[in-house]
């Protein structure tokens, strides 16, 4: 089944999203006064019915950077956290984007982490997610705050609960240390497709080792120029190769990197397609995406998923969410 992630032909000359300026929905608010904002949040949040409107309005319409200093301001003037202000003040998926808003954008990733490892079977799906998509400098912010927050190595953490080649190639990823250089090499390049080649399609059993030491070591730039490559020399993609050369949890991480490598935006587009499709929206997912890649590359998520399934963000979101958390939804996403 041929989808979107099978045409190569623009991949050289697309943006590589691990190193795009900001392209997000969010910018500043000019004219930013913390202690104003703070004292009107306390008014939302003490007065007789919390005025919700109020918690959107400022809450979406300030960059991250911004919302700290209103955190700051607002601890100043009643002693308390914002974020417990609004976790007893409202509920559900409303008060988890609320607290997801005013929280550090690593701290906000560490915590999703930390909830995805820990209980009984880990949520592989979030690790996945984060670990494929975010660069160098954000895991080391989330590895931190990680540290930070529970006191334990994430690494650590993370090698007792994952294993096999799966878990292999999440922890090259947790690690961070992807090469970030803007260099491409082409002979490399076709080195590289020859022994994926070799690896998988050609050979009877998969060296998986190989799949992993590449697409999780190189950078954007040479792994965009290998996909290419490798299509010239075995007549289908990578992404193809790895779907029917391998399974479970190890396919899904692989196939993420190759997509991430493709376009971030465009994975997380799909990913948004597929918390809000069928019977229920899977709200943690949605949330997640919209505050974490709100001043990141929202602009691009919204072009990639109107190419990719017709309608628009937006739209899918009214139709599918409600209440105060569909309106805050829709203010990060920002119109069409």
């Amino acid at each position: 089944m041929s989808s979107a992630w099978d045409d190569l032909s623009l991949l050289l000359d697309t943006p590589d999203s691990l190193s795009l300026p900001s392209r997000g929905s969010i910018k500043e608010k000019p004219g930013f006064n913390p202690g104003e904002d703070a004292a009107a949040l306390r008014k939302a949040i003490e007065g007789i019915g919390t005025t919700e409107k109020t918690l959107i309005d400022i809450l979406t319409q300030r960059t991250n950077a911004q919302r700290q200093l209103i955190c700051k301001a607002y601890k100043d003037a009643t002693g308390k956290d914002l974020a417990d202000a609004l976790e007893g003040d409202t509920h559900g998926d409303f008060e988890d984007i609320l607290v997801a808003l005013v929280t550090p954008l690593a701290r906000f990733d560490a915590q999703e982490v930390k909830r995805a490892i820990k209980g009984t079977g880990t949520t592989d799906r979030t690790l996945i997610e984060i670990f494929a998509s975010r660069s160098n400098s954000q895991i080391k912010a989330l590895s931190d705050a990680y540290l930070q927050d529970t006191g334990r190595a994430l690494i650590s953490d993370l090698k007792s609960d994952v294993s096999g080649d799966y878990g292999n190639a999440l922890l090259i990823l947790a690690e961070g240390k992807r090469d970030e250089s803007k260099n491409m090499d082409a002979a490399k390049a076709k080195a590289d497709a020859k022994i994926l080649y070799e690896a998988g399609e050609k050979k009877w059993g998969t060296d998986e080792s190989k799949f992993i030491d590449l697409l999780c070591h190189r950078s954007v730039p040479q792994l965009r120029q290998t996909l290419v490559e490798y299509k010239n020399l075995s007549g289908k993609t990578l992404q193809q190769s790895i779907e029917s050369e391998m399974s479970g949890k190890l396919e899904d991480i692989l196939v993420a990197v190759v997509k991430c490598v493709k376009s971030v935006p465009a994975y997380m587009a799909e990913l948004l397609y597929n918390s809000m499709k069928g019977a229920g929206t899977t709200e943690s997912i949605l949330t997640r995406i919209m505050v974490s890649r709100s001043e990141i590359d929202m602009m691009d998520i919204k072009t990639e998923y109107k190419k990719m399934f017709g309608s628009s963000l937006y739209t899918a979101i009214e139709s599918e969410t409600a209440g105060d958390y569909r309106q805050t939804l829709l203010k990060l996403c920002g119109p069409d």
